[in-house]
């Protein structure tokens, strides 16, 4: 490795972010690749009806921004159509493109509107307080919620009522799952206290069911490219880094340590600028908490679209048996579609 080329390269584990809540905020929209999503570009799969069903309903929940757009607006003789629903739930597998009609949604809406993930909406009542983020948030026409999870009770009572309160005052909400809202939570945790609040939340909420089949294929049909040695992953990672762009280059061991230092709200920071990411000695994980670190981090990854250069285990493969029979099955399968699409350089368009 050429004295120029260790230095053009970026260690993620010497990166110690930080992140304010008017920044959490100012980035509550739809990641890069779906920053043109739109109804119309949603190609729903014919073998699975729910799709074009899931669609439809959006387009109607839709109804009253749509009109306000058409000549006339809300000054038109006809009144517009009125959103009935005070939430939509869409609920699938990975793959099945509920991102992409969740940004859909977000970009016909009228604004203030707010698209994030679970965990950067929790983030922000951290950064800011309970009162000021639902001071912040207040008015909102639409707030878009992708992938809502339940991995921390006292996580999922705060949005249940943060969520609770704003709808009160007129906020529409839209979420995707890979669980029902009524399941939520179902396999993680035997509190029934904290299961009443999980049911009373998705009481206000549509459910729409999104039935097909990975559009990566990827879960049937290959799997993560991984280089046989170290060298050849530093050596990649040197070239790219040679050639102008900005790679990191980092231990597996050295970054799953990191992550547990890192707040998962500021992993968008920890890999902001970088082009390329390069991981040697991939390994099998055996701790949950660990693995969920990773699952989190990747989300950020595919968001910002960084490829992926690893040596050793197949990142797909990284998820100990015991791990893909437990609760977070989901999460690690969508993970592992995600880290297939990052090294093999097919990344699509949307989800």
């Amino acid at each position: 490795m050429t004295t120029a080329s260790s230095h053009a390269l970026v260690r993620l584990v010497e990166r110690n972010p930080s992140i304010t809540g008017a920044e959490i905020a100012s980035e509550l929209a739809p990641p890069p690749q779906f920053e043109h999503a739109s109804f119309e570009s949603y190609r729903p799969d014919s073998g699975f009806p729910s799709q074009q069903a899931a669609l439809d309903r959006l387009n109607t929940f839709a109804g009253a921004w749509r009109a306000a757009q058409r000549p006339g607006g809300f000054f038109s003789r006809k009144r517009p159509a009125r959103i009935e629903l005070p939430g939509v739930y869409l609920d699938g597998g990975f793959g099945v493109g509920k991102t992409h009609l969740l940004a859909a949604l977000w970009h016909v809406a009228h604004g203030p509107k707010y698209f994030g993930t679970f965990i950067e909406y929790t983030a922000l009542v951290g950064a800011l307080g309970y009162a000021n983020a639902v001071k912040l948030l207040s008015g909102a026409r639409l707030i878009c919620i992708d992938e809502f999870e339940l991995d921390d009770p006292g996580d999922t009572m705060l949005m249940t009522r943060f969520l609770g309160e704003l709808m009160a005052g007129g906020t529409r909400v839209a979420a995707t799952s890979n669980t029902p809202p009524n399941a939520l939570g179902e396999g993680r945790f035997a509190a029934a206290d904290f299961l009443r609040e999980i049911h009373a939340l998705a009481s206000n909420f549509e459910t729409l069911r999104i039935d097909g089949l990975d559009y990566r294929r990827r879960d049937t049909e290959g799997h993560a490219e991984a280089l046989g040695r170290d060298a050849d992953a530093e050596h990649s990672a040197t070239a790219l880094a040679d050639r102008g762009h900005r790679v990191s280059l980092d231990t597996f061991d050295a970054l799953i340590a990191h992550l547990a230092t890192v707040h998962p709200s500021k992993y968008i920071k920890l890999i902001d600028g970088i082009e390329f990411i390069a991981l040697t000695g991939v390994h099998q994980l055996t701790d949950q908490n660990a693995a969920l670190r990773l699952v989190a981090f990747i989300d950020r990854v595919y968001d910002a679209e960084i490829p992926i250069i690893a040596s050793g285990t197949p990142l797909d493969e990284v998820f100990a048996d015991d791990m893909m029979a437990g609760g977070y099955r989901k999460k690690y399968l969508r993970s592992m579609s995600r880290m297939i699409a990052l090294t093999t350089g097919e990344l699509p368009p949307h989800e």
